[in-house]
């Protein structure tokens, strides 16, 4: 089957197949598996041009669904989390968008900037991973079991400043300022990288805030689902005044979607199993894809 915006030439199913299997294990951690998916495009459906970064926000839009229906229902979604990080991020999704378009239109130096943003995200993973054992006790209450109460985050308070919330009969807090902050940063990569940035705050906030992964799971979904809403309709708005100049821009609307409903299975099941899954095991999935595809990126630079 031919795409004809991207020029991509596959079996309709490969979309289907290779994004279920990554937002299978990507959506357990909060994170939709763009940052993967993109890559996988570039190198090996050679899918090169500005239009990826926004096809990929198709992915997004289509996929991310099937994971927040599930988070929402089991009462895992951190509303005040979600709405923080959307605020935060939507701004510099404009800004990723320029800095796209503008400065990385050539592949070579675009796979340099995503290996470097995927290279410290998982380095901040990784980090995290090794010294999980000391934060045990405080930071990382042990999975639900399949009789426990999947329903049990409670919003304590919430303020400008400060939000406090109760899960598993623990407490934790985190600074709001701060989010928007680190949100704000995070669109900019987003924007230009095409993953709605949910591969970048999700890990960051688990290290840095010491929030369960299990909370901030359905909060960096929902975060990155809106703010892919918002970066593809940037780009569709402005794809054809790119076009006049020989620049594509506008997603491949019919590959993104094939790309998405994969994701959409994989993304519902991954949510379905999520709580079962040990926090260490997640993390280091993603760490792992996250430093093979960096270091393989930077070292085709150079």
């Amino acid at each position: 089957m031919n795409f004809p915006v991207s020029g991509v030439n596959v079996h309709p199913a490969f979309p289907f197949l290779i994004a279920m299997g990554i937002s299978f294990f990507t959506s357990m951690g909060g994170v939709s598996g763009a940052f993967l998916l993109l890559p996988f495009q570039v190198s090996f459906l050679n899918f090169t041009s500005p239009s990826v970064s926004s096809t990929n926000l198709v992915y997004n839009i289509v996929a991310i669904p099937g994971g927040v229906y599930r988070y929402i229902r089991e009462g895992r979604m951190s509303w005040p989390l979600t709405m923080t990080t959307v605020i935060g991020t939507l701004p510099g999704v404009f800004l990723g968008f320029f800095i796209r378009v503008k400065y990385l239109p050539d592949p070579k130096t675009f796979k340099l900037f995503v290996g470097c943003v995927l290279l410290y995200t998982g380095a901040r993973l990784v980090m995290d991973i090794f010294s999980i054992g000391k934060k045990k006790k405080k930071y990382a209450p042990s999975p639900p079991t399949e009789n426990s109460d999947a329903k049990s985050m409670r919003t304590l308070s919430w303020s400008l400043s400060k939000v406090t919330y109760e899960f598993e009969g623990e407490t934790y807090s985190f600074s709001v300022p701060g989010i928007l902050l680190l949100s704000l940063i995070v669109g900019v990569i987003g924007g230009a990288y095409g993953i709605g940035g949910g591969a970048i705050i999700a890990p960051f906030i688990i290290s840095f805030y010491g929030l369960p992964v299990y909370t901030v799971a359905g909060a960096a979904l929902m975060g990155t689902f809106i703010t892919s809403l918002t970066g593809v309709s940037f780009y569709a708005l402005l794809g054809p005044h790119y076009a006049n100049i020989g620049l594509s821009v506008s997603p491949d609307w019919l590959l993104g979607a094939m790309f998405g409903l994969g994701g959409f299975c994989g993304m519902y099941l991954g949510a379905r199993v999520q709580r079962f899954v040990p926090a260490k095991f997640i993390k280091s999935v993603l760490a792992a894809g996250l430093l093979f595809i960096s270091l393989r990126y930077i070292v085709q630079f150079f």
